[in-house]
């Protein structure tokens, strides 16, 4: 791959809008701006976005079209700060991975920002999972929801009080779609953790793109984001009342947490976990289509070998502008180190991996 050349993204806002802004981190109420890309300006809100990233001194934030209301096919995106992932890839590498596998991921690339003239830094800029997200694709529109939290588990119990749900869609921030959509995703739950073995396996494709399912599940495990199986995913249902599932927020991946921490390469298992992948992992057929397209995603693409291309000539385009970033300009020996960190948790992961489909093989 070549280098890149970080686009810069300059964003400009009323002083008093952005003392406003600063006040609170934890305010979502957007303040307006101007956002030039080049020749372009554009009239847009900015908001701070992220849970726990907002105590941090590198923001992360939500930009909104204003006026027009969307540009090169996007209303919305996210710029992610990265400030815990020294390696500033993880997120990207991770949808790089899920889409190269056959998983629908946002599109991501590095870019670096300014507000009102002075430099914030490199940044992730992030693609939005919503309705023209789909459209870009040409697929139809549908129900789109968020796993904001970890009652998003698939199940009929809280995840934090194992207590039974008020409501199945516990857990789901919708952000698309109509009360058809929020029934259907309340079946596709209630039928996942009633149904016999039998009618499960007869029925489930008739709720759930299973192929799909195994292949997002692949990417969860071979990422390691511990996370994964109950948040940080999004939920798509199409015209036909069929679920597929999405990534979402992948920083703590490829070998470290959400804290920054290194993880592990053995630390999820093979099989992953939640409700539903009980579930379809009990089916015999199931299990087996499971463990042959894992075996194929790690011949084909999860090895140093496939991704190293890609990490080098990312940082190699981040190594030209981490002098400019305030905040992680000291980083740049990290970089080195990152990247070979990556580099052996793959070799580690993938035979870790390749030892546990071993073995279910022979159990089975």
């Amino acid at each position: 791959m070549t280098t890149e050349t970080l686009q810069n993204l300059d964003i400009w806002i009323h002083p008093k809008d952005l003392i406003a802004l600063r006040k609170d981190v934890w305010n979502d109420e957007p303040v307006e701006a101007i956002l030039k890309t080049g020749h372009t300006k554009s009239h847009i809100y900015a908001s701070y976005r992220g849970s726990h990233t907002r105590k941090l001194k590198k923001k992360s934030y939500q930009i909104e079209y204003r006026k027009p209301k969307k540009r090169q096919g996007e209303a919305v995106f996210h710029l992610n700060a990265e400030y815990n992932d020294p390696s500033f890839i993880r997120n990207r590498l991770s949808f790089y991975f899920f889409e190269r596998i056959g998983v629908l991921s946002p599109a991501a690339s590095h870019v670096f920002l300014t507000i009102n003239g002075r430099k914030e830094g490199i940044y992730l800029k992030i693609e939005s999972v919503d309705e023209l997200f789909f459209q870009n694709r040409q697929l139809p529109a549908g129900g789109i929801y968020y796993a904001v939290d970890d009652d998003a588990n698939f199940s009929l119990l809280s995840s934090f009080d194992k207590k039974p749900k008020k409501h199945l869609l516990l857990g789901y921030e919708k952000k698309a779609g109509h009360t058809k959509h929020d029934e259907q995703l309340s079946q596709l739950i209630y039928f996942l953790n009633t149904a016999t073995d039998d009618v499960f396996a007869a029925k489930i494709e008739q709720y759930l793109d299973v192929t799909q399912y195994f292949l997002w599940l692949i990417g969860v495990v071979c990422t390691q984001n511990f996370d994964g199986f109950v948040h940080n995913y999004a939920l798509y249902v199409n015209e036909h009342g069929k679920f597929q599932v999405l990534p979402w927020d992948y920083d703590a991946t490829w070998g470290r947490d959400i804290h920054g921490e290194e993880m592990p390469f053995d630390y999820v298992p093979v099989s992953g976990f939640n409700t539903l992948t009980a579930r379809l992992l009990d089916i015999p057929a199931l299990k087996k289509l499971y463990y042959t397209l894992f075996q194929q995603v790690l011949d084909t693409h999860f090895s140093a070998e496939h991704l190293s291309p890609v990490i080098d000539a990312w940082h190699a385009s981040i190594e030209n502008r981490i002098y400019d970033d305030p905040y992680t300009k000291d980083r740049i020996d990290e970089l080195q180190s990152e990247r070979e960190m990556i580099r052996q948790y793959i070799n580690k992961r993938r035979r870790f991996l390749q030892a546990e489909i071993i073995k279910e093989s022979f159990d089975s």
